[in-house]
């Protein structure tokens, strides 16, 4: 059977090509993708070690079983026109207007915003920074941040949310993520604010690309939470080295 092999950040490099379509015998496990670039890379095994996988989109264990066509991913630990999931979760790559999302989720019964920017910095790692580039395995990123949404309004007392990413090449100073949340009372926005882009961060599947004025790394992620599903052989405490 024949199935679609995606790559992110540092995995794509270290394959040299973003996917690939590979014939395993039926009825194979995702286990059976891992040994099949194992065997091929020797490398390979060290930076599997630290990724989730996902099969169509999905977060997936080392046990689950594979069908003709399915799409399987090696997702790094995340950094963190446009493609749109819904009116609150976007995926764009032009700036981002937060005055204008703030106006669009306002509403009479709020009484708070609770507003989160990430902005792109001149330094990392102690070197100076040029500029970022992102990336993102976007239909389940988009996926992923719907239901972070969805999870923010059942843990804390607010009325709605958005999330905005932004990919490709961002300069020193623009705004990478946005989180705008609304509520009626001040504490919830907070709380629900801080909880969603900390969840993102481990969670979502969108990684940064640091370039220096000598070279670029993949920026190091944030462990994948412990109840997240890891490729086979993998440590949940440590990040990548990227």
């Amino acid at each position: 059977m024949q199935i679609r092999v995606l790559f992110f950040g540092m995995i794509k490099d270290m394959v040299g090509g973003a996917s690939q379509l590979i014939d395993l015998p039926e009825n194979s496990s995702v286990e059976r993708v891992v040994d099949y670039y194992r065997e091929r890379i020797p490398k390979f095994a060290e930076f599997a070690a630290y990724c989730a996988m996902s099969v169509n989109q999905e977060y997936a264990v080392k046990e689950t079983r594979l069908r003709s066509g399915d799409e399987v991913a090696f997702l790094p630990p995340v950094s963190g026109g446009s493609t749109r999931a819904s009116d609150h979760v976007q995926i764009v790559r032009q700036g981002i207007d937060t005055q204008a999302w703030i106006e669009k989720l306002k509403h009479p019964a709020d009484g708070a915003v609770a507003v989160f920017e990430g902005i792109v910095r001149d330094n990392s790692r102690g070197r100076h920074t040029l500029f970022l580039d992102y990336e993102a395995y976007e239909p389940m990123a988009l996926h992923q941040m719907e239901r972070l949404i969805e999870d923010a309004k059942r843990r804390f007392a607010i009325r709605d949310a958005a999330v905005i990413h932004r990919l490709g090449k961002l300069e020193i100073g623009e705004t990478s993520v946005l989180i705008v949340v609304v509520s009626a009372h001040r504490a919830a926005a907070f709380d629900a604010c801080r909880w969603l882009i900390d969840a993102l961060k481990r969670t979502v599947p969108i990684w940064k690309k640091e370039h220096f004025e000598d070279g670029a790394v993949w920026a190091d992620g944030e462990p994948f939470p412990a109840d997240l599903n890891l490729a086979p052989g993998s440590h949940p405490e440590r990040a990548a080295s990227k």
